[in-house]
Order: structure tokens, then sequence, then C-alpha cells
């Protein structure tokens, strides 16, 4: 068993890791390599200092190299992005086992002094199969480590855009769709520069009394040929040209926008918005928030910024600060998606939070799973315990809507009441009574 590493300067830097990489596909016939980039890194180094940051690096290294064993060669291959070199594995899924299996790994924290750190990663790998193998001049195969390598780059780079899941696996074959890609940042500059992008709104409902207490604002894009559509690929392309900033500060004014429009149809309703984890790693942020409500006169608390679990669950020290900050100017925070992800309930517990917004999932087969049930009420005691509002999202029928009443849910959403439809709808259905079935529309007082 190799002794772990005692400092970083010991550890393969990109061109000593590569060197290893090609005398390894010398002497094996199958490989794959693993890139491993820890997320949000800049967060400790910045809050820290350098000299904390390392030390977690090393025991991330350490740890790596515990992890899977002396088979594998390790790297740095940059500041917080380390190699891994698998010998005589060429099965994508071994290494997808070996992702959950590191993921898994590090839900155990680091600590240094008070602080704890729980490092998740973004993943790319590269498997060799036969069209890693090239003829050179002298007819005899020689292993292409600079496509090799370049292919792990870009999985890597693939797997820090995606949403929902940050591992990605390429072949040499495959080609990256740069086209359609560029394609999609124009859309996105035109569709700004056009106003081609609109909000929709979905009512959340005091689920005793059925009244509109508020509005989820949800984007649609109204493009020239296809119509209204669901803006997927103009994220994707925001996400991938760091144009995230752009299109959520245009969000947020045409959320503050709403509510000086609300204030003229004499609605008192608040408005939620969801928030990119880009936006809210900016140091503008705040400042645009408090620029924003003294244009429109419109009180910060009239907002709430939607995270994802994820995000809002991470360990990111910049995320607490800016979420206490973003609090104290009286603005709501919720968790979107609430149960959708790998809950840490130890991070539940440190986080301030005025809402969780228990995922559709969970309310969809609510009537024929006592389990999803369970999940409901025991986030309801989670909420009671930090005195943070529950909505139920995904409401879709009065048996849902009565069960509901009955673990206690004060407020939700759903096409039981409405789905996301533009402003002049919403305000139309705000102003009148929503009749559900034979649920009552009024509780009498």
């Amino acid at each position: 068993m190799s002794r772990p590493h005692t400092s970083l300067a010991t550890i393969p830097n990109r061109f000593a890791f590569i060197d290893s990489v090609s005398k390894v596909a010398s002497q094996c016939s199958e490989l794959s390599l693993m890139l491993v980039d820890v997320v949000r890194f800049s967060d400790v180094t910045t809050s820290l200092g350098i000299n904390v940051g390392d030390e977690f690096l090393l025991e991330i290294a350490n740890r790596i190299q515990t992890l899977f064993g002396n088979e594998v060669a390790l790297g740095r291959i940059s500041g917080d992005v380390f190699g891994v070199v698998f010998p005589s594995v060429s099965n994508e899924a071994t290494l997808r086992s070996s992702f959950d299996h590191l993921v898994e790994h590090f839900k155990v924290p680091m600590y240094h002094e008070d602080n704890a750190f729980m490092a998740d990663f973004n993943v790319g790998v590269v498997c060799s199969n036969e069209t890693h193998w090239v003829s050179n001049v002298t007819d005899k195969p020689s292993f292409d480590i600079t496509a090799f390598v370049s292919r792990a780059e870009a999985a890597l780079k693939q797997a820090k855009e995606n949403k929902y899941e940050n591992y990605f696996s390429l072949a040499l074959k495959d080609k990256t769709d740069t086209g359609r890609s560029l394609a999609l940042k124009a859309d996105l500059k035109r569709a700004l520069a056009q106003n081609e992008l609109e909000l929709y709104y979905q009512p959340k409902v005091n689920l005793d009394n059925l009244s509109v207490v508020g509005a989820e604002c949800l984007l649609r894009w109204n493009h020239p040929l296809d119509g209204i559509l669901f803006p997927g690929p103009l994220i994707e392309a925001a996400e991938s040209y760091n144009m995230m900033n752009e299109l959520g500060y245009w969000t947020l004014e045409q959320a503050f926008r709403t509510l000086a429009e609300f204030d003229a149809q004499r609605l008192s309703l608040s408005l939620s918005v969801n928030i990119s984890p880009t936006q809210l790693y900016d140091n503008q942020l705040i400042p645009t928030l408090h620029m924003l409500s003294q244009s429109y006169s419109i009180p910060l608390t009239r907002l709430e910024l939607e995270l994802t679990e994820d995000i809002a669950l991470s360990n990111s020290l910049m995320v607490k600060k800016q979420l206490d900050e973003l609090r104290c100017l009286g603005i709501s925070i919720s968790v979107d998606d609430f149960g959708k992800g790998y809950s840490n309930l130890a991070y539940i517990r440190d986080l301030h939070l005025d809402a969780l917004k228990i995922d559709k999932a969970f309310v969809m087969e609510l009537e024929s799973d006592n389990v999803n049930r369970a999940i409901i009420e025991a986030v309801k005691i989670i909420g009671v315990a930090k005195g943070c509002s529950v909505v139920a999202e995904g409401v879709e029928t009065v048996e849902q809507l009565h069960i509901l009443r009955e673990i206690g849910i004060s407020e939700g959403q759903g096409y039981l009441f409405s789905k996301a439809v533009p402003f002049e709808d919403f305000v139309s259905l705000a102003q009148q009574e929503i009749i559900i079935g034979s649920s009552p529309t009024r509780k009498q007082a």
C-alpha cells in the first residue's frame, strides 16, 4: 500500500500525469481517464485562505487514492482538478459506479477548526476503445494521448454544464454539437434583444380557503417560428456561454415590474423567482436588488428567491453568507423541489429558510402511496421546527388537496388551481374565487 501524499507538491502535475497516462497505455490494451473537479472550491480559499484550501485539497487527493486503490494513478491537472487513470478498464458502467462511489464517500465532511467542508464533484470520463489507437508513419500502433485527454476535458466541461447531474462520459468518436450550441447563443441574444422572452405566472394558493396568495414566475420563449416554448435550450445556452447573469437579471427586473403592476391592480401578492447558482455567487446580486427595489418602489419583502436543493443545501460558505444577507434585506428564501435530490438534513438544520417546497413527485401519487404521505408529514415537522412554511407542488386532484389539508400543509400550487399563465390571465384568476369540484372555496370564519 502506497503512503499518502504529505504535500500537494508530491502529486504529479499535469505534464507528469499525462506522461503516466501514456505509459499505462503502452502497457494495457484498455484504460479509462477520469477528471475530477472540486465544485465551488474557490469559496473555500476565498473564505478560509489558500493554506487551508491546500489542506483540504491534499485530503481530497489522498481520499481519492485510497478509495480507488493503488492500481490507479493520480495526478493534479490544475488547481482543483484531479486526474485518475484506470488501467485495464474500458467499461463506462464501471466508471459510472466509481463516480457514484466517489460521491457517496465524500458525503462525510472534512473539518478545519469549526469549519466543515463537504466536497462535491464534476466528473468527466473517457474510456479507451479501438478508435483511440492509430497508426503512425512506422505502421505501429500508438496511443493518441492528445485526443484522449482532450475528450476527457470535453466530458468534464459537459458535466459542469449539466443541470441535474455532475457526470458525463465521452468516447473519442463522439462529436460535440458546437454548431447547435452557437445557434443557441445567437437565439438567446436575439430573444433578449427583441423581447421574445416572457414571464408566465403559476398561482400559489392558500389550501384552506383557496385564495391566491402569490405566484411563481416561470420563463417562456415566444419563438418567432415555433410559438411558445419552454426555455430549456436557452438556459442551456446561457449556462454554456456565461450568460446566466444576463438572463437572470432580466427575469428579476420583469418580476419587479410585475409587482408594480400587481399594485396597480390592487393585488397585494408576493412573487417567487428561481435564481441560478451563477447569479447567487455574483457580487452584484444584492446591489441590483436594491436598485430594482428603489426604481419600482417595491419593498424587498414582496420577493421570494427559490433555490434548487443542491445549491441551497451545499456547504458553500459564500452561499450561506449571501443567503444570510438576502434574508437580512427581508427577501424570503425557499428551497424548490425539496426531496428531489439527496437531502443532507444536517445542512437543512444549519440553513435559515423561509419555505420548503415539496417536490411534486411526492404529491402526485399521494392518494395511493402511504410512504409519500409519511414523507410530506416529515417535511411538515421539519418546517414547524425551523419556523418555515411548507408548500406542496404539483397538486392535481381534489383528493390530494384534502390529504394535504389533513396533514396541515397550508399552501400549494399545481394544475388543480391553474397552470402557469400570462399576466392578464393570472390577474383575472387572482381577482376571482377559485372553485374546485365540491371543495369549498372559502372556509367560514
